[in-house]
């Protein structure tokens, strides 16, 4: 059974005055070690007269680098891509039998190439109350995270924030609400915390009406719609990088379709750069359409089940950008 999804993503900054543009750092593309099969892929700015150079960053992500000579009056990115979306298990793994109780010990041959992320931020008083609460007996890896998973969907309300930036774990557990890529850091710091390695994911949620919906599960969303959205990702041996989504507390699927993975959430941002100061009028539109389809598997998606965008925050999440 075939579902191809194509998705439009516009990023649009019109300016009041001619305005100099720094390097801009694009990561729109879907990085090699996406779940999903990209059947095509077109990646557009303008204005035209630009350099870029398509690159692979240390973690193996996708980025593209603009440069842009002259003043410009008006900065377009346009995303067109093609994604199978054919529906598969997220619990389809194999866990080590060293790894399968937590806690463990990465092996000797993995513990160097995952120090970097497993070292977390210094913890502040709410984030170390989190952590006290964490039952510490022995118990299944996979049982653990997606405990902790589930477990930030419940507390921590998700809100749509226009700000820049990502609050620390304990802004998030202070006021018990965050955008996705709030939730996303915070998981990722509480498992390095407890000792396992771990990632911020930067992506594109793709949300897909069902056409049939079993009686007994949850309706998921009642329209199509794509939007950016960031997660976590738990390095377990055996079952390699696993994508937790702590907006909507269920691991990823095929609805998630993975543009950056980096130690930090400034390394996977979309889109970074800087600009002259000048008045901004910013503009985004992310469409999909369905350009295949036999039937819909009567599944939710890895994303919110009621119809919400699960933490996009487009304005936010496609650029940190400082002026």
């Amino acid at each position: 059974m075939t579902i191809r999804a194509a998705v439009h993503h516009l990023t649009h900054y019109k300016y009041d005055r001619p305005v100099s543009l720094g390097p801009h750092i694009v990561r729109l593309r879907p990085a090699p070690h996406a779940h999903a099969r990209v059947i095509s892929y077109s990646l557009k700015v303008t204005p035209a007269e630009h350099f870029v150079n398509h690159q692979q960053d240390p973690y193996g992500n996708w980025l593209s680098r603009f440069v842009f000579p002259e003043l410009v009056r008006e900065l377009r990115i346009e995303v067109d891509l093609v994604a199978d979306m054919t529906v598969y298990n997220p619990f389809d793994f194999f866990v080590e039998d060293s790894a399968e109780v937590w806690p463990f010990e990465y092996g000797e041959d993995l513990r160097p190439d995952l120090v970097i992320y497993r070292t977390p931020e210094p913890s502040g008083p709410w984030l170390q109350a989190f952590l006290k609460s964490v039952d510490r007996t022995p118990r299944r890896t996979v049982d653990l995270v997606v405990d902790l998973n589930r477990r930030l969907a419940g507390e921590i309300k998700y809100v749509i924030r226009m700000e820049p930036g990502v609050q620390s774990p304990d802004e998030t557990l202070e006021i018990g609400a965050g955008s996705c890529r709030d939730s996303g850091w915070l998981l990722v710091q509480i498992l390095r915390h407890l000792g396992l390695a771990a990632r911020f994911v930067s992506g594109y949620l793709i949300q897909l009406k069902p056409v049939l919906v079993a009686r007994d599960a949850p309706a998921g969303t009642d329209r199509d719609f794509a939007d950016l959205h960031a997660w976590a990702e738990v390095y377990i041996p055996g079952a390699g990088w696993i994508g937790l989504d702590p907006t909507s507390g269920l691991l990823t699927g095929e609805s998630h379709l993975l543009l950056a993975a980096a130690p930090h959430y400034r390394n996977a941002a979309p889109i970074t750069g800087a600009a002259s100061f000048a008045n901004v009028d910013f503009s985004f539109d992310t469409r999909v359409m369905r350009v295949a389809e036999q039937t819909h598997e009567p599944r939710p998606a890895g994303g919110r089940d009621d119809g919400k965008p699960g933490g996009a925050d487009l304005a936010a999440v496609e650029r940190q950008r400082s002026v």
